[in-house]
């Protein structure tokens, strides 16, 4: 039996993790936004730069600092909102879930395990709301080189603009193309995300001691970790991923990966990856950092507002 008040925590959980998650989105992308765009430069793009450093040079060169550098911020923004809005709270609910099968108590106590295949679960939902806005953002993001490719000068096109040009050629099946790749890369990616996010925090967890009151250092520390181990992870179908959605490539994951491997050599399949790692670590140690405390002030504050309430019998 389900009991009302059982349900409105749940409620009241769902809401918390959904807030916390788009607050961590957005201090994610304002760190590590830079750098993402010379990652999606240097995948879609390898043989016009040497490196990272002369990608950075080009870019801040040729299209200045702001403009260049933080190209698809707004669909950064809106992407990063809405897949980890999603994520978190649907991760929220996963832990639920994973915890009744496995007959835990409390989402506290479970594994790292259990948390990476709650992340796993979440990443399957939150896929669908990202795909349409990683699109818009890898586009704007990779706009001067595609202007290249064609032979053409670089059109001054934003996010709105360009998703009704997407809209008007392709109608909203243009808007998910890369849907299967970014599925692909998201559930193991966030199994790995969130098993080695929950792993580190275990490991900074002293005797005695919880896992939420490690304190920030720690909380940011294990939140890098959860990072880099995505990244190793998934980098290679990210890169087929940004290709697809750039070059509106046919195909998927699998045929398109093995052109490039074919064409390219398996080092095309890691390009940017420095980049996005040397990104990754501060970007999502600031996304765990907002989240945890985001949610903790939220629930204190949910909390102290319920227990100055005279529930009616």
């Amino acid at each position: 039996m389900v009991h009302k008040g059982d349900s409105r925590s749940s409620i009241k959980d769902g809401i918390i993790d959904f807030t916390a998650g788009s607050l961590g989105g957005v201090a994610l992308v304002y760190v590590g936004q830079p750098l993402d765009t010379i990652k999606v430069k240097m995948q879609t793009f390898p043989n016009l730069y040497k490196n990272m450093f002369d990608c950075i040079k080009q870019t801040v060169g040729k299209e200045g600092f702001v403009r260049g550098l933080y190209a698809g911020t707004v669909p950064a923004i809106v992407a990063n909102v809405a897949e980890n809005s999603v994520l978190f709270a649907g991760y929220g609910l996963c832990q639920k879930v994973v915890a009744n099968v496995t007959a835990v108590q409390k989402v506290e106590d479970l594994s790292a395990v259990s948390n990476a295949t709650a992340g796993c679960m979440a990443a399957f939902f939150s896929s669908f709301t990202l795909c349409p806005t990683e699109l818009i953002k890898c586009k704007l993001q990779a706009a001067r080189e595609t202007s290249m490719a064609s032979g053409g000068s670089m059109e001054k096109v934003g996010p709105l603009r360009l998703t009704k040009q997407v809209l008007a050629e392709s109608g909203v099946r243009g808007l998910f193309v890369g849907l299967g790749s970014t599925i692909a890369r998201e559930m193991p990616g966030y199994f790995v995300f969130f098993g080695g996010y929950e792993w580190a925090r275990e490991m900074f967890t002293k005797p005695g001691e919880a896992k939420e009151n490690i304190g920030p250092l720690a909380t940011m520390a294990a939140g890098g970790v959860g990072g880099m181990s995505f990244w190793l992870v998934t980098f290679p179908a990210d890169v087929v991923k940004s290709r697809i959605q750039v070059s509106n490539l046919t195909g998927n994951l699998y045929t398109v990966g093995l052109d490039i491997f074919k064409k390219e050599g398996v080092g095309a399949l890691y390009n940017g990856l420095r980049p996005t790692l040397l990104r990754t670590f501060p970007a999502t140690a600031t996304l765990f950092l907002t989240y945890e405390y985001s949610k903790k002030i939220m629930h204190e504050l949910f909390d102290s507002d319920s227990s100055d309430l005279v529930n009616p019998i």
